[in-house]
């Protein structure tokens, strides 16, 4: 047996020996690029930041990616047509940022590997069968937030004995908010109140209808709300009501008086992370399971002191020690 053959038989041992995964991302790459398939509930900035950070991640560990990125402008139907698109187009792998264009991809495709970024629960969504590894086609990272702390922490600093939350009665990402702030405001003693809405339009009329009622407004993760948020800051100026945001993304500019939560674009990394674990064989989407965000420089904390001091608010030092922005004209 002469050089040449041994050195094809090894390697088609090899070829053999590789998970299928593994053998139709090296093809791919051999035909010059992976095809991905994102799919995004709305367009704002955190979403957005999602996306870049995932990119730039993917980038970095050499992977050449064609995207193909659609906008559902937070239309459930839309969001169902996306993934129809990209099963008839045949894309390798399928992004959802958020939950309902996740849930449409999952619904969709059976086989293809479907990742997901910006899930606040993806158990209780029904993507995913468990939080660990398992043998479905679905992952990725989760944004779910510590609300209780959050809620707990804007409470003792502000001394509100009230709360109000707007949340997208349609979106389970924004119901399973809505009951988190609830939950978490009965077994701290506050007054709860919510306002849902089927569309960002409707987000400012259901601040001002609320803002009677509630000595602070919490906003959290919810995609439609979100990208509508100036509205919220807007009233809460208007009527000298704190507002806390789980989004730094989004908050530059507004009235908040607090921000703690993730960076959006680090959280993107994560989702990159999944993604590159698929692309090159070394899990499917299922055994990715679920990445939580739990290190402490994932998260961020603001004040604006403005604010604070038009609302006669003191913020404890330990608390302006350890924020990262501390924002004053």
């Amino acid at each position: 047996m002469n050089k040449t053959t041994t050195l094809l038989i090894t390697i088609l041992i090899t070829l053999l020996a590789m998970p299928l995964t593994a053998q139709a991302h090296m093809e791919t790459q051999n035909e010059g690029t992976v095809r991905i398939g994102i799919s995004k509930i709305v367009a704002h900035p955190a979403l957005d930041a999602i996306e870049q950070g995932m990119k730039d991640y993917l980038a970095e560990q050499g992977f050449t990616i064609t995207y193909d990125t659609q906008n559902a402008n937070g239309d459930i139907s839309a969001a169902t047509s996306i993934a129809q698109k990209f099963k008839s187009d045949k894309v390798d792998l399928a992004v959802g940022i958020a939950t309902p264009t996740a849930q449409a991809l999952a619904n969709v495709f059976d086989e293809t590997p479907v990742i997901f970024g910006g899930v606040t629960d993806p158990l209780e969504a029904g993507l995913v069968p468990s939080y660990g590894p398992n043998t479905g086609n679905v992952g990725g990272a989760s944004d779910k937030n510590p609300v209780y702390e959050q809620v707990k922490t804007f409470a003792e600093i502000t001394g509100i004995r009230s709360i109000g939350i707007i949340y997208t009665s349609g979106e389970a990402n924004g119901v399973q908010l809505k009951d988190m702030v609830q939950n978490a405001a009965e077994q701290l003693g506050l007054s709860f109140h919510a306002s849902g809405i089927s569309n960002s339009s409707e987000v400012k009329s259901a601040a001002l209808a609320l803002a009677p009622r509630v000595d602070g407004f919490y906003v959290g993760t919810d995609n439609t709300v979100v990208s509508a948020i100036t509205g919220i800051s807007d009233v809460a100026s208007q009527y000298g009501i704190p507002f806390f945001t789980a989004d730094p993304t989004s908050a530059e500019g507004l009235d908040y008086f607090m921000v703690w939560g993730f960076d959006y674009y680090v959280h993107g990394r994560k989702t990159g992370e999944a993604v590159a674990e698929v692309l090159s064989g070394r899990k499917t989407a299922g055994e990715v399971g679920t990445l939580f965000s739990t290190e402490p420089d994932e998260f961020e904390l603001w004040f604006n002191l403005d604010v604070a001091e038009k609302l006669n608010i003191d913020i404890p030092q330990e608390y302006l020690d350890s924020a990262l922005v501390l924002y004053s004209e």
